[in-house]
């Protein structure tokens, strides 16, 4: 479960309550959640409880798809099916690799993201997304200038500020997506203690020492 309350359609927040109908039809999205695209739908009523964040973050789904935007679709999913992957949040990279889909990837092209640097299924400038995309989330925008080089030779500023506050963005998403436990990434921490046999609990490397002293 998520780690927040939910609000539904009893919160009376007009503009969720459009988008639940699109989600969940006219089910009621706490007492029958899943929504048309196979996720739980708790992302949205979570976030419908506060009702003007909800309408905040939805408003950047239509900014990333505008058709203001200079920016691909296909290039743009490679920063936020990256992001998704980089920090981990199943939600954000199973999504995305179905958008990816759309945007024209090949499923090579899918199947490589975890492992991108040794692939040669892209281009010099998807590369150079891709790089950039690990230089934004994992190493919280400290970009190598032969980074940046690269996506100058190819793509315009306005692309490259666009592509940057997208991928930004959707590594908020994966972020608070793991934070609140939302959606796909509702999981237990796996990096926890593993008990030893009963009645054994000394450190292994001190019984090695102890061993050879």
């Amino acid at each position: 479960m998520p780690r927040l309350k939910q609000a539904g359609r009893e919160a009376g927040n007009p503009y969720a309550n459009r988008l639940f109908d699109i989600l969940f039809g006219d089910r009621d999205p706490l007492t029958e959640p899943g929504t048309a695209t196979g996720t739980p739908g708790n992302w949205w009523t979570v976030f419908n409880i506060v009702p003007d964040a909800f309408e905040h973050t939805t408003e950047g789904f239509r900014f990333y798809r505008s058709p203001n935007r200079k920016l691909s679709a296909k290039h743009r999913e490679f920063g936020q099916i990256r992001a998704g992957y980089a920090v981990g949040s199943q939600f954000v990279f199973s999504q995305h690799c179905k958008a990816a889909r759309d945007a024209g990837f090949t499923e090579e092209q899918i199947q490589a993201i975890p492992h991108w640097q040794v692939a040669n299924c892209y281009d010099e400038t998807e590369r150079a997304l891709l790089a950039y995309t690990d230089a934004l989330v994992l190493d919280r925008g400290r970009v190598p200038d032969g980074v940046f080089e690269t996506l100058k030779k190819h793509l315009s500023d306005e692309e490259i500020l666009e592509f940057t506050y997208i991928t930004c963005t959707y590594m908020m998403h994966a972020v608070m997506s793991r934070a609140l436990r939302l959606e796909y990434d509702d999981v237990d921490e796996r990096v926890v203690e593993v008990p030893a046999p009963t009645g054994d609990s000394a450190d292994v490397m001190n019984m090695v020492d102890t061993e050879e002293n």
